[in-house]
């Protein structure tokens, strides 16, 4: 089973993207609210997929991004960004993000861009 950390400082928007990914059939092993608490999650469940949103207090998703990267080259990172975050979601690609999705989430966006990374 595919496992999947959500990171997103709104608990709402974790609720909404645990209940996309579970009902499909994914295992949420952990949810972070910052991009410190992301890297603490990351290094402990080694999850398949990060779905990572931009901006956050403390370390903001872009941040985080780098130093998922760093400590795993192959990590699959999908950016989560309200709209407007161009610049943003340029740099996370550029950091090795594999894909954004755009909120407010749409369940079929979501799986599809899940989908592609971890199959």
């Amino acid at each position: 089973m595919t496992k999947v950390l959500i990171v997103d400082d709104a608990a709402f928007m974790r609720m909404i993207l645990k209940d996309i990914l579970s009902k499909a059939g994914y295992e949420i092993v952990g949810e972070a609210a910052n991009g410190n608490e992301a890297l603490d999650h990351y290094n402990k469940s080694k999850p398949d997929l990060v779905t990572m949103d931009i901006t956050m207090p403390e370390c903001d998703g872009v941040t985080a991004l780098k130093n998922i990267m760093a400590s795993n080259p192959a990590a699959n990172v999908i950016m989560c960004s309200a709209m407007g975050q161009q610049a943003m979601v340029i740099e996370s690609i550029q950091a090795g993000a594999k894909d954004f999705i755009v909120k407010p989430f749409q369940p079929q966006r979501v799986l599809e861009a899940v989908k592609k990374l971890v199959g």
